[in-house]
């Protein structure tokens, strides 16, 4: 299994490998942050928010070239999720957002004196991060105290994530096998309608085994549930893939090895997550 490197005079261990274990690795952290309790869950969370603004904003400075204040965007990101937290947890009131609400002010005013030739782009880039990433990822607080209001409960963020993981595995098999109708060539190349559909009914009956043993759900809302996941998750993975087509780059950022940046793994679930909370919202369940 381990390749011998003469220039180098080390063992390099295939790529398949590396991507197994990373894989492994990075599975288990947000497993296990998901499960032991709501403070894992926020170190975890607030975490993967920060570096996916760190990706994204790195993207935007070399790849689009345009300068924004990298840091200070990351910041804000991060008083917003932990907003949501406090939000959620204590006070259900505004000023759990007022680190938030400062982050904007300052954000505005600084390009006063930033003497960029085009404030505006800087500023529409930095704002995109925040409703592209920081936002969505922030609502994860309202998902995992909205089965017992609260309380904290996992289910919800759990069943989106498998879900999509289930969706993602069984699309991309049954594209393999059976994939000839490009879904959103323009964007996308290798997605099939083929791969869309398989994974689909895959990720959607799989829902059924939430229903069995989460009952706040009826059966019919489980499918609801799961249907939105994977309508909204492919959005998100074709949208994150419209980003790097236009930023001319394959992967967002090379932090898990074989799989490319956090972002990539997260590309799906950032735009079902503001879906699935429209969705309870509607039914009546948050």
């Amino acid at each position: 299994m381990l390749r011998y490197n003469e220039k180098r005079n080390t063992l390099k261990l295939p790529n398949i490998v590396v991507r197994i274990l990373a894989g492994a690795v990075f599975i288990g952290l947000l497993l296990g942050g998901i499960l032991i309790n709501e403070y894992t869950f926020v170190v975890i969370f607030s975490l993967l928010t920060v570096l996916c603004l760190y990706e994204f904003y790195g993207l935007i400075e070399t790849s689009a070239k345009v300068r924004v204040i990298r840091p200070w965007n990351i910041l804000g990101g991060f008083f917003l999720f932990l907003g949501g937290f406090y939000y959620c947890v204590y006070s259900a009131s505004a000023h759990a957002f007022v680190p938030y609400m400062i982050y904007l002010i300052v954000l505005f005013i600084s390009e006063l004196y930033m003497k960029r030739e085009n404030p505006i782009q800087s500023l529409s880039y930095s704002l995109l991060g925040q409703v592209y990433i920081a936002g969505p990822l922030a609502l994860t607080n309202y998902l995992v105290f909205a089965y017992e209001p609260g309380s904290y409960h996992c289910v919800y963020i759990l069943a989106l994530l498998i879900t999509i993981w289930v969706n993602d595995t069984f699309a991309y098999l049954t594209g393999m096998a059976f994939g000839k109708h490009r879904l959103f060539e323009r964007i996308s190349p290798k997605k099939s309608w083929e791969g869309f559909i398989g994974g689909a009914i895959v990720a959607i009956v799989s829902s059924l085994i939430f229903a069995h043993f989460f009952t706040n759900l009826s059966t019919i809302g489980w499918l609801g549930f799961a249907a939105v996941v994977v309508v909204f998750g492919t959005w998100g993975d074709l949208f994150e893939s419209l980003i790097k087509r236009t930023l001319g780059v394959k992967d967002s950022g090379n932090m898990i090895p074989g799989h490319g940046g956090i972002l990539d793994r997260f590309d799906s679930t950032i735009l079902a997550i503001p879906a699935v909370c429209i969705f309870l919202l509607c039914i009546g369940i948050c």
